[in-house]
């Protein structure tokens, strides 16, 4: 059996002992096994999984999807509280400086420690170039062409290289995929390469159905009009089950529901999915 809990996510649940922030954090049990995906932007995740009796101590791995801090500045606070193991997977150029600029100032989105603080406290970091099985059946997927071209990142994001200010291509961000029964259930942080680059990518690399997709597909600023082809894209690759977090957006989410043949739902903090 596998159970994914949601420890954070922008919307409260009806467990209001939780606190729900801005941010992504994904708890994944598969028998024995424990791994995170994502930690949130600070220490909420690990208080609600305190709260759940869930423990994040004595993790498998931790994986990141990307470094903005939203989904990875947790992890500090998860590792200084002494948990999280000693086993991190990020995708490339993880520790660039990410930020957001309006034209002007910038703001800093990035997730808060480099190098030095994993060797501080023993972690043993995997950079995931291309797909990597990390366990019996749960792989890791980077590297997504971008055939979409409706699928555009916006010009705010930007990332500091010693070249100066360049467009963020995220190529940093990568998913986490499980073969549940030859078919996929597969989690996604933000999906800024686009969501259908990133599942058309994980479809045809793992050559199965993608059957369910968890956490955030950046539709946030999309009209329904694409919301519609994105949903009917992501069929045609075998989804039957959609569950949204974070950035997916309200107008989406709406416009989802009213598709009856994608069981969908919001992963709101504390909310969990089983399936065998």
């Amino acid at each position: 059996m596998v159970c994914i809990t949601a420890l954070m996510d922008n919307l409260p649940s009806e467990n209001k002992a939780l606190v729900n922030q801005h941010g992504l954090s994904y708890l994944i049990q598969r028998g024995e096994e424990r791994i995170l995906f994502d930690c949130g932007a600070g220490e909420a995740p690990w208080r609600n999984a305190h709260k759940l009796g869930l423990s994040v101590s004595e993790l498998d791995a931790v994986v990141l999807s990307h470094s903005h801090y939203d989904h990875a500045a947790g992890y500090r606070d998860l590792l200084e509280q002494g948990g999280g193991g000693n086993l991190l997977y990020t995708g490339p150029d993880f520790f660039q400086r990410k930020y957001a600029c309006d034209g002007r100032k910038y703001t800093d989105l990035s997730c808060g420690f480099g190098e030095s603080f994993l060797r501080d406290h023993q972690v043993d970091r995997k950079v995931v170039t291309d797909v990597t099985e990390i366990a019996q059946g749960i792989y890791l997927v980077a590297d997504f062409p971008r055939v979409h071209d409706f699928e555009t990142i916006p010009a705010r994001f930007v990332r500091r290289t010693a070249e100066g200010f360049v467009p963020d291509d995220f190529h940093d961000e990568i998913c986490l995929a499980l073969d549940v029964g030859g078919k996929l259930a597969v989690l996604v942080g933000c999906s800024h390469p686009g969501i259908l680059n990133m599942i058309r990518r994980v479809h045809y690399a793992l050559r199965m159905p993608v059957w369910a997709v968890f956490g955030g597909t950046h539709l946030v600023e999309a009209d329904s009009a694409r919301v519609k082809a994105t949903v009917e894209a992501l069929k045609d690759w075998g989804l039957e089950v959609l569950g949204l977090s974070h950035c997916s957006g309200e107008d989406a989410e709406c416009a989802i529901r009213q598709d009856q043949t994608v069981q969908s739902c919001h992963m709101a903090v504390g909310d969990c999915v089983f399936f065998p």
